[in-house]
């Protein structure tokens, strides 16, 4: 499957996931997307960045399409962030970076999920 595949049938088709979108894992070539998703190269570094050192993110906020999230968790593979009933999730395989927004409405614990169960299935299939 094309990772455009991916974030189509394994995120947007789910429910959870409203917008996406795949990257290479240095955040210099999009995989895949969704329609009305976007990040500039500053929001993707800091991203990447961020799974090595959370710190930042953590006293400034994660930013994403130029609005401002609260990182709720992070770790080296993945990061959590939320805008009042939105949310933002980061998931970093081999050779990839997925970031996925889940609208309003939707459980962040569902839309979590979702984005690790791909993670974890690329990172299984060497991606």
């Amino acid at each position: 499957m094309s990772f455009q595949g991916y974030v189509d049938s394994s995120l947007i088709a789910t429910g959870n996931i409203d917008k996406a979108a795949i990257f290479s894992g240095v955040g210099d070539s999009v995989w895949g997307t969704s329609t009305g998703f976007s990040a500039t190269p500053q929001e993707l570094q800091s991203i990447i960045e961020g799974l090595s050192d959370a710190g930042p993110l953590h006293d400034n906020g994660l930013y994403l399409n130029g609005q401002k999230y609260l990182v709720t968790s992070a770790d080296r593979k993945s990061l959590q962030a939320k805008k009042d009933h939105e949310g933002v999730y980061v998931f970093k395989t081999n050779q990839a970076l997925i970031l996925a927004h889940s609208p309003e409405g939707v459980a962040h614990e569902a839309a979590a999920s979702v984005t690790k169960q791909l993670g974890d299935y690329l990172t299984g299939m060497g991606q």
